[in-house]
């Protein structure tokens, strides 16, 4: 599968929980958590299954975004990443979406990320929905046909039509000899991470080792071929 790489936006997006501890929302929230709870962590106290509430885009917020530009330099493929992140998802979402309508087109651009169609598309929709920030057009996807949507998610690209098992980036990386983006910390540390640590920036450094590592499996993927050079800004 041959692509462009050149008006593609790679991106990943890191979440927590919308308080640090269940005790801390409110009874209705409280309620709410719970009713969610024993339907995916039946097992589980409500307190211990909120953990995972970042996840679910009703009880958790967005801190980082991290995106990637792929272009080429001297016929050779190259990365330049920055990111949105920041305390005030609303800012960090507003921001997003300013950058997303001032450069990127519905009809020539396209996304990508890694179970992006899942999870970083609808998350990054439902939230600007709440928060009233205007979706940009190009992550627009209510009422589109699945064939409509031409953003690439390089999990979907790597089942090859196979639907019977999640396969990580992680996995994918290690597949293609790629350097893991979770030699730090991974998805589930997050939360611990912003909330007792705070320490932003180690979720950010984060989230754009994320960005390189998928940016490279897509290339890998598509045309086979090795991001040389990546630039931060």
């Amino acid at each position: 599968m041959k692509i462009n790489f050149e008006n593609i936006l790679v991106l990943d997006i890191e979440t927590v929980p919308q308080e640090k501890r269940f005790a801390e929302l409110n009874s209705n929230w409280q309620e709410l958590w719970t009713k969610k709870s024993s339907k995916i962590a039946p097992d589980t106290e409500p307190g211990e299954s909120y953990q995972r509430a970042g996840i679910y885009a009703e009880f958790g917020k967005i801190v980082c975004i991290g995106v990637g530009v792929m272009y080429y330099h001297k016929n050779q493929l190259a990365l330049k990443i920055k990111d949105f992140s920041g305390y005030d998802e609303k800012s960090i979402l507003t921001e997003f979406a300013n950058f997303l309508d001032d450069h990127y087109s519905e009809s020539y651009h396209r996304l990508a990320a890694h179970n992006g169609k899942e999870f970083d598309f609808p998350y990054l929709i439902r939230r600007m929905i709440i928060l009233g920030v205007t979706v940009p057009k190009i992550l627009q996807l209510s009422g589109k046909k699945p064939w409509e949507v031409q953003h690439l998610d390089t999990m979907e690209l790597w089942k090859q039509g196979d639907y019977k098992s999640y396969t990580s980036l992680e996995l994918l990386a290690a597949v293609f000899d790629i350097q893991t983006p979770k030699d730090d910390i991974d998805g589930s540390q997050v939360a611990k991470v912003y909330y007792e640590d705070q320490d932003l920036d180690r979720i950010v450094n984060y989230c754009k080792k994320d960005v390189v590592t998928t940016a490279k499996v897509l290339a890998k993927i598509c045309n086979n071929e090795i991001i040389e050079k990546v630039e931060i800004v």
